[in-house]
């Protein structure tokens, strides 16, 4: 699989603002979106022994999300953790991950930001670049903008907003849940972006690429003790 190579991965907070800024200028959010054959979901799982954690990126079959391929990577945690550059974070480990890739995914839903994010370049769209794939990120809480309550009833939503504008969609996959918080990533449009989290939800908050990926990272974790 193509990696491409933007910049390096240890950089001071200043120089990441910087990336951040240079490379939201490079995103592609697409008006139309083909129907997958296969979609990927991504996941990161920390050890809670030692400052390691353990990648999982999970192939299914779309329509049926039939699992066809897993890949995993573990390393060290290098850069520390600070809202809105969760990428620097976790990014090279995927990567790792997504080296190993044999079917190469259509999209891939991430379980962090798209351009729901301060700077306009979440995890979901860091990736996307770098793999030069359609991304989504689906994640579990808000990291900026603002919105309306949302209806309880499973597909209803409301724009999420940065300064008025829509970058993503706080989305109901489940009456009586917390939703989840759906922005594009890179080449793909919102409505497309929340039309497949809708599609690859199975009856659980997550959609079920993100929430296998989260599964297994989770029984990776345990397992290997790291």
């Amino acid at each position: 699989m193509n990696i491409r190579t933007f910049h390096p991965w240890k950089v001071s907070f200043e120089e990441a603002v910087g990336i951040q800024n240079d490379l939201r200028k490079q995103l592609i959010l697409r008006k139309e979106f083909l129907t997958p054959e296969l979609v990927a979901g991504a996941d990161v799982s920390y050890s809670k022994k030692n400052a390691r954690f353990y990648a999982v990126i999970i192939v299914f079959k779309f329509p049926e999300l039939n699992p066809i391929e897993e890949i995993t990577a573990t390393r060290s945690v290098e850069f520390p953790y600070i809202p809105g550059f969760l990428s620097f974070r976790e990014a090279p480990v995927l990567l790792e991950a997504f080296k190993k890739i044999e079917n190469i995914p259509d999209v891939v839903i991430v379980d962090g930001q798209g351009i729901a994010h301060p700077r306009g370049l979440g995890l979901a769209s860091h990736l996307g670049l770098i793999l030069d794939l359609p991304t989504v990120g689906c994640a579990k809480k808000r990291l900026a903008g603002q919105y309306q309550e949302v209806a309880d009833k499973a597909g209803s939503y409301e724009f999420l907003r940065i300064n008025g504008k829509p970058v993503g969609a706080v989305l109901r996959t489940k009456k009586g849940v917390k939703p989840v918080f759906v922005s594009p990533g890179h080449l793909i449009n919102l409505t497309s972006s929340i039309e497949l989290v809708l599609k690859t939800t199975r009856g659980y908050r997550l959609p079920e690429p993100t929430r296998q990926a989260h599964i297994k990272g989770g029984q990776n974790v345990k397992d290997f003790g790291i």
